[in-house]
């Protein structure tokens, strides 16, 4: 672009640096005062003291101090606030122009035989407890590339370890969300096959989840404990045999035209900046609406990244039921950080910051641009089962890896993750493409980044051309063509569940 700055909207008094700008550099009918950093606020107006800073035609902040015409806006001179909206509910309904059956683009998957379809033909290893990741990770390993060459049809053996389990209560919010994770994982199109691995003793009894959600052991269904299989050498041995007796029945899967519309798409951010909300955030948002009017799902997640703008989104609910689960959780999170002795602003992250965003107001607002425009039709609980499709919200916390557990648990897919200033994680069982907010970045790590959404600034493209793109590269990994991620092998690590409630 020939301008030095954006704006976002009319009625905003701060302006984003398109590139670093000396002091004296004209900025609409201001001078700035001094050096403005890539991606930061200048003030076009004066700004008295207490008085909101306004981007994206919303709060973001208010004027610690008389903020003058061309003066750098950052934490230095912006406080934050908590919300206090009054809400509504329903009243940014866009009715989606839904694609007919017939035309529906399609991907080449696995239909698996409860009707679900898989992106990926996964084995996963699941522990109950902390006290069994050793044993997984074993197993696991076992199966290196030049075995696994022998089944072309499967994508990997894959173990999913934890740190909690045990020293926990047996009941309540940390139990419960555990239980969801670990059923989701268990039950996850992505996964042909299970193998879950305990201790024996741990207060998250395996036996208790088979119970809990009528899981049936079978020959691509086992489960196994150390202390009863007699140590941790048998457990690891027979654990390979039974992976290996697993391996030709995975096989045996092969990828089949599905519609779109079996394709459920976990939204997600990490490493934001200020570009996050004005490139790849609102590209996402537009291939999450092509998805939708395909019959496919978009999930949104991160609460604490939705403070601020969670108004916006309970416009957009079905119905009041629906927004006020929104608020509800919103509640929730004000009364978890505040007995915890922390602020909804401690996010955003130093990171955060040092790209251009000052507080969670500015950040939320850009994250929920992921969501596109579509009508808000459900909202769930960490890892529960996503009924509804469309456009979606789950409950996690803004920690990626913690979020990104609970939206595959949900049965989310594919994972779509913007960043600004870089990211290097995977999700397995699910595959994660990264969308690079700006072009810098982008060129920097290539190898990690899957898509450009820079372009928008750098290059002039628009949203809906890079949202296009976006939603094309999402169903062509859908088919099978590898990540960044996945190529570079990442996704070991990543799985997280969110504790929740007190470590005894």
């Amino acid at each position: 672009m020939t301008t030095p700055t954006v704006r976002l909207d009319p009625s905003d008094n701060v302006v984003t640096a398109l590139r670093a700008l000396e002091a004296g550099t004209a900025v609409e009918e201001t001078l700035t005062l001094g050096l403005i950093p890539r991606g930061h606020k200048i003030a076009t107006r004066t700004i008295p003291a207490g008085q909101p800073v306004m981007k994206y035609a919303q709060i973001i902040g208010y004027a610690a101090e008389d903020i003058a015409a061309g003066a750098h806006v950052h934490t230095h001179n912006v406080a934050f606030r908590g919300t206090a909206h009054n809400y509504d509910f329903a009243t940014d309904l866009r009715p989606v122009a839904m694609v007919p059956e017939a035309p529906r683009d399609t991907f080449m998957g696995y239909r698996r035989a409860d009707g679900r379809v898989g992106t990926r033909n996964t084995i996963a290893v699941l522990t109950s407890v902390n006290c069994s990741a050793t044993a997984a990770r074993k197993i696991a390993e076992a199966f290196r590339p030049e075995e696994l060459a022998a089944f072309p049809n499967v994508d990997g053996v894959t173990a999913y370890v934890h740190g909690t389990g045990c020293g926990m209560g047996g009941d309540g919010e940390g139990f419960d969300a555990l239980q969801r994770v670990m059923w989701g994982y268990a039950r996850h199109p992505n996964v042909a096959g299970v193998l879950m691995v305990g201790l024996g003793c741990e207060v998250n009894q395996i036996d208790w989840l088979l119970e809990a959600y009528g899981i049936e052991k079978g020959p691509m269904f086992q489960a196994m404990n150390i202390q009863d299989v007699a140590g941790l050498r048998r457990t690891v041995e027979i654990g390979i045999e039974k992976i290996r007796a697993m391996l030709p029945i995975a096989n045996a899967a092969t990828r089949e035209p599905c519609p779109a519309s079996e394709l459920m798409v976990g939204l997600q951010c990490g490493g934001s900046d200020a570009w996050s909300g004005i490139t790849a955030n609102p590209a996402l948002g537009y291939a999450c609406d092509l998805l939708v009017a395909q019959g496919g799902t978009g999930v949104l997640a991160e609460t604490p990244e939705i403070y601020g703008a969670e108004h916006l989104l309970t416009r957009r609910a079905i119905d009041e039921k629906t927004g006020q689960k929104l608020v509800r959780l919103i509640e929730w999170w004000e009364d978890y950080t505040a007995r915890n002795k922390g602020s909804m602003d401690n996010n955003p992250s130093p990171g955060n910051k040092k790209g251009g965003l000052t507080t969670i107001l500015e950040k939320s607002l850009g994250a929920a641009a992921k969501g596109g425009t579509s009508p808000l039709t459900g909202v769930f609980r960490y890892a529960e089962p996503i009924t509804a499709r469309g456009f979606v919200f789950m409950d996690s916390p803004g920690y990626d890896p913690a979020s990104v557990t609970g939206q595959i648990a949900s049965g989310c897919n594919l994972v779509a993750f913007t960043t600004g200033r870089g990211s290097a994680a995977g999700f397995k069982p699910a595959p994660s493409i990264k969308i690079a907010t700006n072009s810098e970045m982008y060129r920097r790590m290539t190898e990690d980044m899957d898509y450009d959404a820079g372009r928008i600034v750098s290059e002039g493209m628009s949203i809906e051309t890079a949202g296009r793109e976006i939603y094309e590269l999402l169903l062509r990994v859908a088919s099978g063509e590898a990540s960044k991620s996945e190529a570079q092998g990442l996704g070991d690590y990543e799985f997280v569940p969110w504790q929740i409630g007190a470590t005894m």
